[in-house]
């Protein structure tokens, strides 16, 4: 069975996952056992084979694509938010919240091979090249980046990257690792390609004039763009996207928006990035153009728009609607609806395509 068309989509609510070929716009298969999804993420092998699913309940699940089935399972901590598997395919990191800090696991057996602690939730895990992971922590405002490529783990603490990081993202070049901070106003770049990286605040006056919204859900860096030269970032607390130059790191524009953001996605080979919004205003999608930073498409998709996930070279755009209980598909040409797949209250899609990019 080719993997190449195929993809995974969280039922968060059943603690289950639908297997879809997004080439027939069709439900193959539904996996069940998988515990708690109401938080979850996955990554997946090399070779597209297996999936590693990261749940809430501190359970990191190896699914196989091809037989449809989990091929292993361990409850590693008792609350997880999120993991990566290393360049090579050989070690899957899993960042917890309780306990906190980072385990790493053999891929192939799942086997602990590495328990980093640190006293702290720990957010914005991502992989680096040579089977390095990256990570931050919000109670101590540090990054933390682990070497395991010898036999022994290196591992490097980088101090005063700023209050209560809410999540870290890594640039699609692999430069750059952004970490949204939500103690303080601003967000701090960390150069990869330093010998000698160090943290750098950027956008620390955002909002300082206006009085915030609540914040009804936090932003995922995950989703930030990165399009035309630009960073495209969520104003957290406001309904606005802040247009970054890559370079300098100087703001070059906002785009008033329907509501929070949530995922800012760029479209592939298109000067275009999509966004949802939190609750309540969370039935819409918005499409805007890179060059003008101007709404050019709204979308209402239904109740509950949690996740987008775009054909790999961006003829379609995948989006799951909670309440709805569905995930509908767009040609984004036109924009029109062009399939629907029923899932229970369907929340991250996830196409084999992403096995082959870093920073996840």
């Amino acid at each position: 069975m080719a993997t190449g068309g195929l993809g995974l989509v969280v039922e968060r609510a059943s603690g289950s996952l639908v297997l879809v070929d997004r080439l027939a716009h069709s439900a193959v298969g539904r996996i069940e056992g998988l515990g708690d999804l109401s938080h979850a993420s996955l990554t997946y092998s090399p070779d597209e084979r297996f999936a590693y699913v990261f749940g809430r309940d501190g359970g990191l699940t190896k699914v196989d694509m091809v037989n449809r089935s989990i091929a292993g399972r361990v409850v590693q901590a008792g609350n997880s938010i999120g993991g990566a598997i290393s360049d090579d395919g050989k070690l899957v990191a899993v960042s917890n919240y309780e306990p906190g800090g980072v385990r790493v696991f053999d891929a192939d057996t799942l086997e602990m091979v590495q328990d980093i602690p640190a006293g702290s939730k720990t957010i914005g895990l991502a992989d680096m090249p040579g089977r390095r992971f990256i990570w931050s922590l919000w109670d101590t405002g540090e990054t933390w980046i682990a070497d395991l490529s010898g036999s022994e783990m290196k591992l490097r603490k980088l101090a005063d990257v700023g209050k209560n990081p809410f999540d870290g993202v890594m640039t699609d070049d692999g430069s750059t690792y952004l970490v949204g901070l939500f103690g303080e106003k601003g967000v701090t770049a960390i150069d990869l390609w330093s010998k000698d990286p160090k943290p750098v605040r950027f956008l620390k006056n955002y909002g300082k004039k206006e009085d915030d919204l609540p914040v009804y859900k936090m932003p995922h860096l995950q989703g930030w763009a990165f399009t035309d030269g630009q960073f495209v970032l969520p104003a957290v607390g406001a309904h606005e996207l802040l247009w970054v130059d890559r370079i300098t790191l100087e703001e070059t524009g906002r785009t008033a928006v329907h509501g929070q953001p949530v995922f800012i996605i760029s479209q592939p080979a298109s000067p275009y990035v999509w966004t949802n919004f939190a609750m309540p205003l969370n039935d819409t999608v918005q499409v805007v153009d890179s060059r003008s930073h101007a709404v050019v498409r709204t979308l209402q998709p239904g109740p509950a728009v949690l996740h987008m996930e775009f054909a790999p070279r961006g003829a379609e755009v995948w989006i799951s609607v909670r309440d709805a209980n569905v995930v509908q598909i767009y040609d984004t040409l036109t924009f029109a609806k062009i399939g629907e797949i029923p899932a229970q209250s369907p929340s991250g899609i996830f196409f084999t395509a992403r096995a082959h990019r870093n920073g996840l």
